[in-house]
């Protein structure tokens, strides 16, 4: 370890901030159950393993050089990493990750999903009644703030399965409920999602007779979203044999594209509603069945016998939080169809 890094501990760190704070070196040592001497050794040695000056000796005031500004500056951030790495660790003994990744597809609401965000993040003794449900071997945690960071991350299609299976999200939202599930994944029904087959008014398919059939459907462009899974296998979802794709990277820009008459294509009809509305995009029927799927939310477990597994309760808080909440109807419904509206509208 270098001699600067032994020197930048924890009370010299504290030592820096009670001269910044108090002015004087004589202060400050009162302030800290010193006397001056020792407090002025102590600062003389933290410059000679810095090798800098912090504090500029013309001065009868307790006056920092810019080294001595820049360590006070970083000196009280570090502090504060070190004040919330023990309130997070105190924390997550008592059950709180110290993470919680969530993969959400892109057809779920933004606005939804960070209205729960908002609400995780104003809890603090809910879980503490929510506990008492679980096995008696849990303590009941106390009660406090989650200490748990979240993390959101839009996948798409397989993408979001992908995300839960290979251990990089805890918590998928809008999965497609055709897969089956390995060991340590349990799902639960988020509820359909109706899909309708949109052109712009321009579009030389706007005119066309309905139903439409897949003859004059493969002489039309098609505009696709990209599936966001590197190791699964993607999905293709209504692509002809032969027929020519847009490909982009999001729902939002898909509607982009086809706003734009750039193609045709399937979309979900909660967030082409309003365009729908207004005329600017026009529901065309196909002959083809109506696209219409059921989307899931699933999460990983401890697995029975596993190293380990029966040290552990079986969902964290934060998990069991968001569980909770996706238990309601209201949420669910909100999650799949809220997504126009104005930014201050609350979930009902």
């Amino acid at each position: 370890m270098s001699q600067a890094r032994s020197a930048l501990t924890p009370d010299a760190l504290a030592m820096m901030e009670a001269i910044a704070q108090s002015g004087s070196f004589a202060a400050a040592a009162r302030q800290l159950g010193k006397v001056p001497s020792a407090l002025t050794y102590s600062v003389r040695q933290l410059e000679d393993a810095l090798d800098v000056l912090l504090f500029d000796r013309r001065s009868r005031q307790a006056t920092l050089t810019a080294a001595g500004q820049e360590l006070l500056d970083e000196g009280r951030r570090l502090l504060e990493e070190i004040d919330a790495v023990a309130n997070r660790v105190k924390r997550v003994a008592t059950g709180w990750e110290t993470q919680l990744t969530i993969a959400v597809d892109d057809v779920i609401s933004r606005a939804t999903l960070l209205e729960l965000c908002e609400s995780f993040y104003a809890c603090s003794a809910t879980l503490a009644k929510s506990g008492s449900r679980s096995a008696a071997a849990t303590p009941a945690p106390a009660p406090m703030p989650p200490a748990t960071r979240l993390q959101l991350r839009t996948e798409v299609l397989a993408g979001t399965w992908e995300a839960l299976f290979t251990g990089q999200a805890d918590l998928a939202i809008g999965v497609v409920a055709n897969r089956e599930l390995p060991p340590g994944v349990t799902m639960k029904d988020l509820g359909p999602m109706a899909m309708v087959f949109v052109v712009a008014p321009h579009h030389p398919l706007a005119a066309a007779s309905e139903p439409l059939d897949d003859c004059e459907l493969v002489r039309h462009r098609v505009i696709a979203v990209a599936d966001s899974a590197q190791r699964l296998t993607p999905m293709t979802i209504n692509i002809l044999a032969g027929q020519d794709v847009l490909t982009v990277s999001d729902i939002s820009a898909k509607i982009d594209a086809l706003l734009r008459s750039l193609g045709c294509g399937f979309v979900p009809e909660p967030m082409a509603r309003d365009h729908i509305a207004a005329g600017r995009l026009v529901v065309k029927k196909v002959q083809r069945d109506r696209l219409e799927g059921r989307l899931g939310y699933a999460w990983r477990t401890p697995v029975a016998g596993r190293r380990g597994s029966a040290k552990k309760p079986p969902l964290g808080l934060a998990l069991r939080w968001w569980l909770e909440q996706l238990e309601s109807e209201t949420t669910r419904k909100a999650l799949l169809e809220r997504h126009g509206g104005r930014v201050g509208d609350r979930i009902r």
